[in-house]
């Protein structure tokens, strides 16, 4: 047999025993025929001794055929194709030895009876044995050859016809018992291939199903955590507007107010932040630039940046220290440790938290071990998806936006380090990612720093009137000249008209990513430098976290801020932009 599968041998063999019921029935019936048409002609004990001869290995066959219905399994396929092609050449031998046998020249009818006979069952074994061609070839063989012979030996004219279209009934039954088979092989090919494509599209339907789930339980997380800042920055407003209406503010009720607004702008922020994070790493503008790293410095930068929170619940923050270096994304890989740790601290009410390393062949492992509430083992998986947290049903903002897991994951996997979670109910957990090894690098003399300076022009287009209006009141606070539009051509004649007015220099451009008439920021800049003729610094700030939109507007070669924007971003780039 010329398959390669298994599975594909063994659909051919269960083929070969269910196709050949009706030879193996034509096996218990035509005998009977024969026997009544050759009785008056031939001997009787010859012919009964032939008749009970081909019931026996019917009958052999019918048991190999129940056998086969009970005992089959695919590794046996092969075994069971030879046992059906021994049965199926015994029965068809016994059927030529009566067209050796029982040739009679000098009655030309049961001549022809017998060719009948012979090419009746010959011509049947096609479609019953085409499925394993030993057997198919044997049973031809077998069946049409002694009666050929046999023809061919008595010599007179009208046996040789007989003989010669025996001959060539042999001939086109081996043939299309082969095209025969090559079509039942390819069909069985097709139905496995269309087995398996069906069963990929069930597996492409359910992970479907199953991304469809988690981005609804991803829109509705994020829908409740976006409405709940934004309602209360209503209803602070509100308030705010409701004293102002009654004269002067008190100083105390305005700060209190402020306080509570920075609050909840920090947490709206915090949101929109990690969800851009996760928009960026999905979209694949974010390019890791992985160098060497001193682990000490590492572990020394995280014990100073959580120090307070920690002393803040009275836990006990420690390291192990390390002299080895590694070879990652600093920014990346303390976004992963950053979210490491804020999760310890935040999960764990009292006792401590450890963070050190261990070496696994040519990679470290580092692990941050805390003694909180732990993490069942069906949620290991379930908490490094978006909005997943662990004893916050309420949703309460103060323990977290369920983000930090999820970009982590997403980081890793951009960086290649592995991660993951031990962790028990009430006795802690430990998560850790592993790094690459390396060698300490060669000292290097430090870069020496920029001169300070403020850009003195800056031209602003936003279709937003309010965020134009915010944008340009911050600029100017700073001491900014700014030519503000809603769209490219009223900020060119805004610069114009100063231009009338005496020296009005550009040194930065800041462009919204969506602008009004389907414009694009990067188009409104390049409008923009075309009419100063001389190439000026942009940057393009867009609240979009699609992923395909943050590919195109990083594909501009400007520099992308994502809203919100907070002023110390929007100093850096204005001083960075006097700079250039």
């Amino acid at each position: 047999m010329t398959t390669s599968s298994e599975a594909e041998r063994s659909a051919l063999v269960d083929l070969l025993y269910r196709q050949s019921r009706a030879v193996l029935f034509a096996n218990f019936a035509i005998p009977i025929a024969v026997v009544g048409v050759l009785w008056p002609h031939v001997p009787p004990a010859g012919l009964l001794a032939w008749a009970g001869a081909v019931y026996l290995a019917s009958l052999a066959r019918l048991a190999l055929h129940l056998a086969y219905a009970r005992r089959a399994t695919p590794a046996q396929s092969r075994a069971w194709a030879w046992r059906f092609a021994v049965g199926s050449s015994v029965s068809s031998a016994l059927w030529g030895w009566m067209g050796w046998t029982f040739y009679s020249p000098e009655q030309p009818p049961l001549v022809a009876f017998t060719c009948i006979v012979i090419a009746g069952l010959s011509s049947g074994t096609i479609a019953s044995f085409a499925a394993f061609p030993p057997a198919a070839a044997a049973a031809q063989v077998l069946l049409i050859l002694p009666f050929v012979l046999r023809s061919f030996a008595d010599g007179h004219g009208l046996a040789f016809v007989y003989g010669a279209f025996a001959l060539c009934l042999f001939c086109v039954n081996l043939y299309y018992s082969r095209v025969t088979y090559r079509t039942l092989v390819d069909s069985v090919r097709l139905r496995f291939a269309n087995t398996a494509l069906i069963g990929q599209l069930r597996i492409e339907r359910d992970r479907a199903e199953a991304a469809s789930l988690a981005k609804s339980r991803f829109l509705a997380a994020a829908s409740h955590d976006l409405r709940q800042p934004v309602h209360a920055l209503g209803l602070f407003a509100s308030a705010l507007g409701t004293l102002a209406q009654r004269g002067d503010v008190a100083q105390e009720e305005g700060r209190l107010i402020a306080g509570k607004l920075s609050t909840v702008l920090k947490s709206l922020g915090g949101l929109l932040h990690g969800l851009l994070d996760i928009s960026r790493l999905d979209a694949g503008i974010v390019q890791p630039e992985p160098r060497a790293l001193a682990v000490s410095e590492l572990f020394e930068a995280l014990r100073h940046e959580f120090a307070d929170p920690a002393q803040a619940k009275a836990l006990d923050l420690r390291s192990v220290p390390s002299r080895c270096w590694i070879r990652s994304d600093p920014l990346l890989l303390r976004r992963i440790l950053d979210n490491f740790l804020s999760n310890a601290i935040r999960y764990t009410p009292r006792g401590g938290i450890l963070f050190g390393c261990r070496r696994r062949g040519d990679a470290l492992e580092i692990q941050i071990w805390d003694t909180g509430i732990g993490i069942a083992r069906d949620q290991h998986e379930a908490i490094f998806q978006e909005f997943a947290q662990v004893d916050n049903p309420q949703r309460d903002r103060e323990q977290g936006l369920g983000l930090g897991l999820a970009i982590a994951r997403r980081a890793a996997g951009l960086l290649g380090h592995p991660l993951g979670v031990r962790s028990v109910p009430g006795c802690g957990s430990m998560f850790w990612v592993r790094v690459p090894l390396c060698a300490a690098p060669a000292p290097s003399r430090p870069a020496t720093a920029a001169a300070g300076g403020i850009a003195r022009g800056v031209i602003v287009v936003d279709d937003d009137a309010q965020v134009l209006d915010a944008v340009s009141y911050q600029l100017r606070t700073w001491g900014c000249a700014v030519y503000a539009g809603l769209d490219a051509e009223r900020a060119r004649h805004a610069h114009e008209a100063a231009c009338r007015r005496g020296d009005a220099p550009v040194d930065l451009i800041i462009a919204d990513y969506r602008l009004a008439g389907g414009v694009h920021g990067a188009q409104a800049i390049r409008q923009l430098i075309d009419y100063l003729g001389a190439p000026v610094p942009a940057a393009i700030v867009t609240g979009d976290t699609s992923p395909e939109r943050l590919r195109e507007a990083r594909a501009s070669g400007h520099r992308l801020l994502h809203k919100p924007v907070a002023a110390e971003q929007l100093r850096e780039l204005v001083e960075q932009s006097a700079r250039a």
